[in-house]
């Protein structure tokens, strides 16, 4: 009986993959749920093979800064932060033309395919066909993944060909949820997961609704937050509560057909360190920041409702709820990133208001999010002083439904005029520091030059073998990154497990060879940064490498990617084409990336050989011509060879299109912690001194100018006139072992002293 069960479950696989494609057989037999599916009414008397367990790989990552929490993990043995292009990925196309042959309907959305859940039984009489009403699964458009909002069984486009191969196979309506719900988890990440929704209720169990604060202490609280005109009514509509152990608001998570109680979310308020007199939040999010997919407020929103206002944070949704009596939703991580996991919930919706922010980082995540949503049904909030985020204008006493009802169309058909560019440029004009980029915090001379890291960019770099191109670069993406800047890294020429260790080196200031009991802290911190790793090493094709990064800007919204280095996608091209003109190809392509995705590429590439003695030039990188016309920056990492005390390293910036500002400054390396930084310049105050005291002190350098041979000359005479003046005072010198000439008067040698 097993061997035909196992024997239909491998019909199922061979069936669904075309035949001569021994590529795909493989990778199908690695999801193989086929055999899932016919085992599961026997698990009771069979115990599956660890080759047949399958393992999901998450790769989410989020960026949440979190306080000390008492809970602990246990290690995990997958890698969940690389990035693997699927050998066939599919398109939109592929899927309609599969659901047809299936004859499954489907209804074509914004960003998703509605089709009739495969895990719920079909109501109404056999063989009817299902309303639009009753279309609740999506299919994502993009990548192929499902999901079944009545059930929450997720899974990819080949889990979904697996079931609907099984039912077509044996007859069956539908399949059950418990099958997909929970697949693939390990005994360890189950007791993680236990752990995590039992700290979910002590938070909430230990946090007071604010209908029990005392009314002063419920004030005082508002006032932190800044949220003075949000009333009791609306905090206890959203069910926002408050920590006191921490001083924190809670936001809950409700999600699931029975809204059960997921997850939830603290904020605490604290000075801001960037804005004096401002107001700084620390969200910690529990479960941890990777299984948080709440979008606060969505339990609220009716299915009448044709319209939503998306947030980038939970007080902002209260703010418009209140202020403009219109449906809202937060985002889970505030402007960072838009998980296509939560683009089902937004189907709904025929138009979505994105007012993300304030700032000119949240206007380009808007315009950015809106692709992913539907150029067509979006309308976009411009931030400035009249429109600032929707917290801020409520408490200024704006009109929050006017605010949404001006925003603009997130698409225009044309461009005709500068009344259509008008605002903004104003908005370039008003938020120059914003518009200059991120800035780097370990590198304020990188600042000075360059400004900031920009969106849409080509940055080139280079330098001589072995300089500590890929440390450097490293760290630079590394300071980002701890700001949020979501990166992801294509290390062709180092495996990720050695980049890795480097990153989490410099991450940890410290050798972690001589502390590996601090290596699981550093660690976990170290996870929780939006960092992903492409899985590719060594030669590859360019239109592999482009798809992934595409493939993972879609899924991770990723603002930075460094590829290292270009001369390792330049093996697999054509041989009998100049190789200089398949670089200004692979050049040309991810200057096209970067402008069209919005995203900084980072590109190493290596130099022409020079001789040791002479420094790097522009025209020193390897068919420069093309890489340093589409730049939009160039950084030289330059290195004196024969030089081996400090201020052997130095960067060099030699374009800077942006505001054309260039120059150079040193870099110190330390070996401890792998890390680069600006020498800190020693600043003595001088003091003040007499007139006569100048003139010693510049008739004591004239002497230590006096070569050797002929200072000792020019002492043996006076030594000798001085005997015959006085014959007892040279004798008392020369028992105290100095000369004549270095008596008390004569050695009152004035020095510069220095303050500090």
């Amino acid at each position: 009986m097993w061997r035909s069960l196992v024997l239909r479950g491998t019909a199922c696989l061979l069936h669904v993959v075309p035949r001569g494609s021994q590529r795909l057989v493989q990778q199908r037999h690695q999801s193989s749920l086929c055999l899932r599916f016919l085992l599961h009414g026997h698990a009771h008397r069979l115990t599956a093979a660890p080759c047949l367990q399958h393992q999901r790989t998450d790769l989410l990552r989020g960026t949440t800064y979190h306080l000390p929490l008492t809970v602990s993990r246990g290690l995990k043995s997958d890698a969940k932060s690389t990035v693997d292009f699927p050998v066939n990925p599919i398109t939109v196309s592929d899927i309609k033309q599969y659901l047809r042959s299936k004859e499954v309907p489907f209804h074509d959305g914004y960003s998703c395919l509605h089709v009739p859940s495969l895990f719920v039984e079909p109501s109404g009489e056999p063989g009817a066909v299902p309303t639009k009403d009753t279309y609740s699964m999506f299919i994502d458009k993009t990548t192929g993944q499902f999901l079944c909002k009545d059930t929450l069984a997720e899974g990819s486009w080949e889990d979904l060909q697996d079931c609907l191969e099984v039912m077509q196979k044996d007859g069956q309506p539908f399949l059950s949820s418990h099958v997909l719900l929970g697949y693939g988890e390990t005994p360890g990440e189950q007791e993680e997961r236990a752990r995590e929704l039992a700290e979910v209720h002590r938070f909430w169990g230990s946090s007071v609704p604010f209908s029990e604060l005392a009314d002063e202490e419920a004030q005082l609280v508002k006032s932190m937050f800044q949220i003075t005109k949000i009333t009791n009514a609306t905090l206890k509509k959203f069910g926002v509560r408050f920590f006191k152990p921490t001083r924190s608001l809670v936001f809950p998570w409700f999600g699931g057909p029975s809204s059960a109680l997921k997850g939830v979310k603290l904020l605490s308020a604290q000075p801001s360190a960037t804005d004096p007199g401002g107001v700084g939040y620390t969200e910690t999010t529990v479960p941890r920041s990777s299984s948080y997919h709440n979008l606060f407020g969505l339990p609220l929103v009716g299915r009448p409702d044709a319209e939503v206002v998306l947030t980038g944070s939970e007080l902002d949704v209260l703010a418009v709820s209140q202020g403009a009596g219109l449906p809202a939703v937060a985002l889970p991580r505030g402007n960072s990133r838009l998980p296509p996991s939560l683009l089902p919930y937004l189907e709904q919706f025929r138009r979505v208001t994105l007012w993300l922010g304030g700032d000119m980082r949240a206007w380009e995540a808007s315009r950015i999010f809106s692709r992913k949503l539907g150029l067509r049904r979006c309308s976009l909030v411009r931030p400035g002083e009249d429109q600032p985020r929707p917290a801020q204008a409520l408490a200024l006493g704006k009109n929050l439904a006017r605010v949404v009802k001006g925003a603009i169309p997130a698409v225009h058909k044309s461009i005709v005029s500068f009344r259509q560019l008008r605002d903004d440029v104003y908005g370039e004009l008003a938020n120059t520091e914003q518009v200059a980029g991120v800035k780097w915090s370990r590198f304020p001379e990188l600042n000075r030059i360059l400004k900031g890291h920009r969106k849409g960019e080509l940055t080139v770099f280079t330098g001589p073998t072995g300089s500590g191109k890929t440390t450097f670069i490293s760290e630079v993406a590394l300071d980002l990154c701890m700001q949020g800047v979501n990166t992801l890294w294509g290390s062709f020429e180092i495996n990720n497990v050695r980049l890795a260790k480097i990153m989490l080196t410099q991450f940890s200031m410290q050798r972690l060879e001589d502390n590996l009991e601090r290596y699981d802290y550093w660690a976990d911190q170290f996870e929780e940064l939006p960092l992903y790793f492409m899985t590719f090493h060594g030669q590859q094709n360019i239109k592999t490498v482009l798809d992934t990064m595409q493939h993972a800007i879609y899924l991770y919204d990723i603002n930075h990617v460094v590829i290292d280095n270009l001369q390792f996608m330049m093996g697999q091209e054509n041989l009998s084409v100049d190789k200089f003109a398949v670089q200004d190809h692979i050049v040309g392509a991810f200057r096209k990336f970067a402008t069209n995705s919005c995203c900084h590429v980072t590109l190493i590439i290596h130099p022409r050989k020079e001789e040791d003695d002479r420094e790097l030039q522009t025209a020193s990188i390897f068919g420069s011509a093309k890489a340093s016309q589409e730049a939009d920056n160039v950084l030289i990492l330059q290195e004196k060879k024969l030089v081996t005390r400090p201020g052997r390293r130095s960067l060099q910036v030699s374009k800077n299109r942006f505001d054309g500002d260039v120059g150079i400054f040193p870099l110190d390396f330390l070996k401890a912690s792998l890390t680069f930084s600006t020498p800190v310049k020693a600043k003595h105050k001088l003091r003040k001194v007499s007139k006569e005291e100048e003139e010693e002190e510049e008739e004591a350098r004239r002497e230590e100018a006096v070569p050797p041979a002929k200072k000792a000359k020019a002492k043996a005479k006076p030594m000798k006139e001085d005997a015959a003046k006085d014959p007892i005072a040279a004798a008392t010198a020369a028992s105290r072992g100095a000369g004549p000439d270095q008596s008390p008067a004569a050695g009152r040698r004035p020095t510069l002293k220095r303050d500090g």
